[in-house]
């Protein structure tokens, strides 16, 4: 990652000017992987700022949903987790090419680490941290609006914030009587970045998987993929009887 790659980005996001010459430190902070930690050059990585991100993010899309809509907090919850699930995240940041500017070791780089949901997400969360530790509230909200929260519409309009754990649910008991269950069919990488895959069954029988950075997370994906494939499975099932 160069200094001209850091004002490409800043120029993409209008950051204010001086505060990246000012910052340049923590900037790269925030592009920096675990892995590049190897380099004598490198000292600190982005997961620090990834944890305040992730908080600065979910209060200021927390107070932008309760000032815009009326709705009971479990619908809210809902829109709140569609904004800052990993899936969308990725893309933001896909969108701003941050995967560019990550500083990876060689052999994360070749494994196709810049185009990974979770190290993507997590650069996003990284640099909303930088962004609050550099120029505030007001610099950090102001990026999230514009680059996060911008996504509402096309989630709501695809149905993205749907809890697909619960219309599953609904789905299986309704149809057949059956309540789904979950287990975990892989849980790969290290603990700062576990990846799981969650198998999602009616009786004995797989009919959807997901992967997630937490089990729920993989469990709301593969639900959301079983409903998905419905159409596929739901033939080897019996109706339950009307009454």
């Amino acid at each position: 990652m160069t200094m001209e790659a850091l004002q490409n980005l800043a120029h993409r996001i209008d950051l204010p000017s001086g505060l990246l010459e000012s910052h340049k430190v923590l900037f790269t902070e925030a592009f920096t992987h675990r892995s590049a930690i190897t380099s004598n050059t490198v000292n600190e990585h982005n997961e620090r700022l990834e944890f305040l991100g992730d908080a600065v993010l979910e209060l200021v899309t927390t107070e932008f949903l309760f000032h815009k809509f009326p709705d009971p907090e479990g619908v809210l919850t809902n829109y709140r987790s569609a904004l800052v699930k990993r899936e969308n995240l990725a893309t933001v940041a896909r969108k701003l090419e941050l995967g560019e500017i990550l500083r990876l070791s060689r052999g994360e780089d070749r494994s196709g680490g810049r185009g990974k949901d979770y190290l993507l997400a997590n650069a996003l969360e990284a640099l909303i941290g930088a962004l609050y530790l550099a120029g505030g509230m007001t610099v950090a909200e102001e990026f999230i609006r514009r680059f996060v929260l911008v996504e509402l519409d096309e989630i709501l309009e695809e149905g993205a914030h749907i809890d697909a754990k619960s219309a599953f649910q609904e789905f299986t008991q309704g149809e057949f009587g059956i309540t789904p269950t979950y287990e975990v069919l892989e849980a790969v990488g290290k603990d700062h970045e576990k990846e799981f895959k969650m198998g999602a069954y009616l009786d004995e029988t797989l009919v959807g998987t997901g992967s997630g950075k937490s089990k729920k997370e993989a469990q709301t994906d593969a639900a959301l993929q079983a409903l998905t494939a419905k159409e596929t499975w739901s033939p080897n099932f019996e109706k339950k009887e009307s009454n």
